[in-house]
């Protein structure tokens, strides 16, 4: 168990000392939400074209911020001393506890910037609807966190980790999209 702590806290330092990634993250929600407002102005919209939007946004945010845990230890050259200082289950659980955070935080973003200015219709079960965001948002950084570790040594990791991606979060997408429609339904 203190390994993984000391795995997380390392996490935590290395993003807050550079906050590149938190920083790209949050302008990218930011310009996706500020498009997606812009070109559904003033229309009604159905439940599930919300909740799809809402989704569009939580899927690339996740895509952009989630890959970079695994990865960034092979830019760095770090990895072979965190392989003989920790665990292997160590420092997946370690990275997967920052990664559930970063994604929580993500997505608390996005639907709070969201809710201000697409979502103009009322909620008829937020329990279901934050319930569904919390899930979501763990299996979205559990799943990214380990193909972040299968591809982190593969050339092309960007792209390798899209094309990879794309088949495993699909179905968790799916289920959140039918969620919070569900939630803005009742």
């Amino acid at each position: 168990m203190s390994q993984i702590l000391a795995i997380f806290k390392k996490e935590l330092k290395s993003e807050f000392k550079t906050r590149a990634s938190a920083a790209a993250v949050a302008l990218f929600i930011l310009t996706t939400v500020t498009i997606s407002a812009i070109s559904v102005a003033h229309e009604k919209l159905s439940p599930e074209l919300y909740s799809g939007l809402l989704w569009i946004i939580l899927f690339f945010s996740a895509m952009t911020g989630l890959s970079k845990v695994f990865v960034a230890e092979v830019d760095r050259g770090t990895d072979f001393l965190l392989r003989i200082s920790a665990k292997p289950g160590a420092i997946y659980f370690g990275k997967l506890i920052f990664n559930t955070l970063f994604s929580f935080l993500i997505n608390l973003l996005a639907v709070v910037l969201y809710m201000l200015f697409i979502n103009p219709q009322p909620m008829n079960s937020p329990g279901i609807f934050f319930i569904s965001i919390v899930f979501i948002s763990i299996s979205l950084s559990a799943a990214t966190t380990i193909i972040s570790a299968l591809i982190s040594r593969a050339g092309g990791k960007n792209s390798l980790f899209a094309v990879l991606s794309f088949p495993v979060l699909l179905p968790l997408v799916v289920i959140g999209m039918e969620l919070v429609s569900s939630s803005f339904i009742g």
